[in-house]
């Protein structure tokens, strides 16, 4: 088992644990889920925490009082370590993002943490063996005076990593982004973390994806976002129960007045609930990006927001993707006269009635990017949307994407599209574009256009899953209008069945100079080209 350390050893114990020390077969590690828990885990666990104390004693005194052969040594294994994890070394960026740690690698490096005290950034996600883990490395994060990002994703936190990271926050004074999203086991337990952020903290980010937080977890944010006054970016989004508290949030929101990013997608978000964002609105002057997306019961609310919410001057993204947003809701929208980013997909009552949305968007002229897909977009609808198209100057992405009325129309909007347009993405997957709607020189015009689009470099006219369609001659002049296109680097063709001459032509196509990349599927095959 490891050596013990006594008092004044540390130094010759070179802060380094070689494998063959632990005593432990390293091949069964790989295949314990939580190796705190087992026995050959729960030894080196404890070991784990004895050095880290002991090192915690001893840091001063290790990296002030060291002899030069000492120093050199350490750089060497800290440089050793780098070397078995596979990642380029560096004295302020620990990143070890996705490298499959086992417990033999934290053990490492928990002794190799302090020999970086210059660290400013600590990337452990998407590893999940420091999930039940944490505590030995939390000693160390302490004394990391200059850390000012940390990133846990998806690494199995447990209720008791979140309370030892909590004691090490005290220790981290210059933090300013704390990412522990995709961790489901911290929900019900993050006051024991928020309770130790202190007054004054210089935290700017705080993440909490898919955290399973709780209505309790809500209050403890609540509470915690008085003491963060310089929060820019927010984002609770995947927590289904937080809507339940949402009112607590919105009301200390005027502690945070310089938020930027607020994503409260898919956080069970009501009706009632939600109304108690409308005081918090006008404290939020610098809000530059809202994302309400995937909160099915709060359509019908944002008009009554109309006055708070209109003077979000900043806001330059809006996204109410699958909101059930109304019609009363959406005459709003053109209020906001900064938005450049607009998604409203999956909202059916866009196509039932967006005649007063559609047309008004002309009044949006700094309009970058237009989500519509799966809107049910109707005939009328979709001319309002052709006509306003072309008083949008700045427009680089449209998506018509699951909107059956564009078959047989897409001309409209590409007659729109003038010379000088820098639309620069087209979606119009599953538009129902068969060959027999648009014999009608529907693709020349198509085709034609395209070529006049000089900035495009994204085109998807993909088919709908059920439906198999064969191409016509059109084919052909629609990648001779890409290949002139410069820009040009991605074409979807999912849906689409093509001959072999076809299959020939696309295959010449993507070994243009442009090195594109060609996705299409053919029957049950599908088969992707990309060079």
């Amino acid at each position: 088992m490891l050596p013990s350390l006594e008092d004044g050893q540390i130094a010759h114990y070179d802060v380094y644990v070689p494998v063959h020390d632990l005593g432990v077969d390293p091949p069964r590690l790989k295949y314990c889920k939580s190796w705190s828990t087992q026995l050959f885990g729960a030894t080196i666990f404890s070991e784990c925490i004895n050095l880290s104390l002991k090192l915690e004693g001893a840091k001063d005194n290790l990296l002030s009082s060291t002899s030069p052969a000492e120093t050199m040594s350490y750089h060497w294994r800290v440089q050793q370590f780098w070397k078995k994890i596979g990642r380029l070394p560096s004295d302020k960026n620990l990143d070890l993002n996705n490298c499959t740690l086992n417990a033999v690698d934290i053990m490492e490096l928990t002794t190799v943490i302090p020999l970086l005290p210059d660290l400013e950034e600590i990337d452990l996600s998407w590893n999940d063996f420091i999930g039940g883990a944490l505590e030995p490395l939390a000693l160390q994060f302490k004394h990391l005076q200059e850390l000012k990002v940390l990133q846990l994703n998806s690494c199995r936190l447990t209720t008791k990593d979140v309370a030892c990271l909590g004691e090490a926050l005290d220790g981290i004074p210059h933090l300013e982004i704390l990412d522990l999203s995709w961790n489901c086991g911290i929900g019900g337990s993050l006051s024991l973390l928020t309770s130790k952020i202190l007054k004054g903290s210089k935290l700017k980010t705080l993440k909490v994806t898919d955290c399973c937080l709780t209505q309790e977890d809500g209050k403890s944010l609540a509470e915690l976002l008085s003491r963060i006054p310089s929060l820019k970016i927010l984002d609770l989004s995947i927590n289904v129960k937080l809507g339940c508290s949402l009112k607590n949030i919105a009301q200390e929101l005027r502690f945070v007045s310089s938020l930027q990013i607020l994503n409260l997608n898919t956080c069970g978000l009501e009706q009632d609930g939600f109304h108690s964002l409308d005081a918090a609105f006008q404290y939020l002057s610098e809000l530059r990006i809202l994302d309400l997306s995937c909160n099915k019961l709060i359509g019908g609310v944002f008009q009554s927001l109309a006055g708070h919410l209109a003077s979000l001057s900043n806001l330059e993204i809006l996204n109410l993707h699958q909101c059930c947003i109304t019609e009363e809701d959406m005459l709003i929208i053109p209020l906001l006269t900064n938005l450049r980013e607009l998604n409203l997909s999956s909202n059916t009552n866009v196509g039932l009635s967006t005649y007063h949305l559609l047309s008004r968007l002309r009044f949006l002229p700094k309009l970058t990017s237009v989500l519509l897909s799966n809107c049910a977009l109707q005939h009328d609808s979709f001319l309002s949307l052709a006509d306003t198209v072309s008083h949008l100057p700045e427009l680089k992405l449209l998506d018509l994407s699951w909107n059956k009325c564009v078959g047989g129309n897409l001309k409209l909007i590409l007659k729109a599209l003038n010379p000088d347009s820098k639309i620069q993405i087209l979606r119009v997957s599953s538009c129902s574009l068969v060959d027999e709607d648009m014999i009608d020189l529907g693709w020349e015009t198509f085709c034609v256009s395209l070529s006049a689009l000089g900035q495009l470099s994204e085109l998807d006219i993909s088919c709908r899953p059920s439906s198999q369609c064969g191409c016509g001659e059109w084919l052909g002049k629609l990648l001779n209008a890409l290949s002139q296109i410069l820009p040009f680097t991605d074409l979807e063709l999912n849906g689409w069945l093509l001959s072999a001459a076809q299959q020939k032509l696309l295959e010449d196509f993507r070994h243009t100079p442009q090195n594109i990349s060609v996705v299409f599927n053919d029957i049950n095959l599908v088969t992707i080209y990309k060079h």
